[in-house]
């Protein structure tokens, strides 16, 4: 794969991407920024190489400020409303960064707002810096609302009544606030997210790549009804027993002193000594 951006910078690392978002003065998702993170989620979707996607931005102050206004302000409004028969573009494009076989993780270190806070909830995982970490769905205040899939990630994260807060009052929402209501996974100093986050990528990135690919696919069958999900879930089981990784880390971590007291009482360090034997 190519990833030859302006506005962003891709750093692979085996199996793992690191995009940083680079569009001085604010990450404002310029239309040049539009359709390059759009043609990256295809890019990234499409690569078979990768399990992890990072992303990040180069100002520590904005993650990603929100969509163009001046830009918004061009769009036709001279005929009716209408109804479209399939996803429009943005959501297109969010979709993708939810639903590729890779995990999505957003390291958000600064302000993430409009169609910035909506790319950012399409993804896996949310990461942000204590103070300083703020979200904010600004359209209403504007008059419109967040058209870009707000209105319906923030309910599934936040629960009904908090993500109408956040969409209704277009008002800034705290990190604290934004880790206790779901938005964000955990919070950090900022002094230490950067090595948090990465060394959760990486790790992600070391475990057999099917593992990943299809743990990531029954977490989202949550979304099904109950039967079906667990019908899925044994199925994608059954799967990566199958699978060489499966079978020989398994047995790496038996050699390893797998269901002794010694390792049990550190099992999460012991599994992430395993690897992926196939890589």
């Amino acid at each position: 794969m190519a990833y030859d951006y302006e506005l962003l910078n891709v750093d692979i690392e085996g199996r793992l991407a690191v995009v940083t978002i680079d569009n001085p003065p604010l990450n404002v998702i310029t239309l040049a920024l539009y359709a390059e993170l759009s043609a990256l989620s295809s890019e990234l979707k499409a690569d078979p190489e990768l399990t992890v996607v990072l992303l990040k931005s180069a100002n520590p102050d904005f993650f990603i400020a929100h969509f163009d206004v001046e830009a918004i302000l061009t769009f036709p409004t001279d005929t009716p409303a209408e109804r479209d028969a399939q996803l429009n573009d943005f959501h297109a494009m969010c979709e993708r960064f939810r639903t590729m076989d890779k995990v999505t993780i957003c390291q958000i270190e600064g302000r993430v707002g409009g169609g910035g806070s909506e790319l950012a909830s399409s993804c896996d995982m949310r990461f942000g810096v204590i103070d300083k970490t703020i979200v904010c769905q600004m359209e209403v205040p504007l008059g419109i609302l967040p058209g870009g899939s707000g209105t319906q990630r923030l309910p599934r994260l936040l629960g009904r009544g908090r993500a109408m807060e956040v969409v209704l009052g277009g008002d800034d929402l705290d990190a604290a606030t934004a880790e206790r209501w779901g938005y964000l996974n955990r919070i950090f100093a900022a002094d230490e997210i950067d090595a948090w986050v990465g060394k959760l990528a990486r790790r992600i990135a070391s475990f057999p790549a099917p593992a990943v690919r299809l743990a990531k696919q029954a977490v989202d069958g949550a979304e099904q009804p109950l039967t079906e999900g667990l019908a899925d879930e044994a199925y994608l089981f059954q799967r990566l027993l199958r699978t060489d990784g499966a079978q020989t880390n398994m047995r790496k971590f038996m050699a390893n002193g797998g269901q002794t007291r010694e390792v049990e009482m550190r099992v999460g360090e012991a599994g992430g000594e395993l690897g992926d034997a196939n890589s």
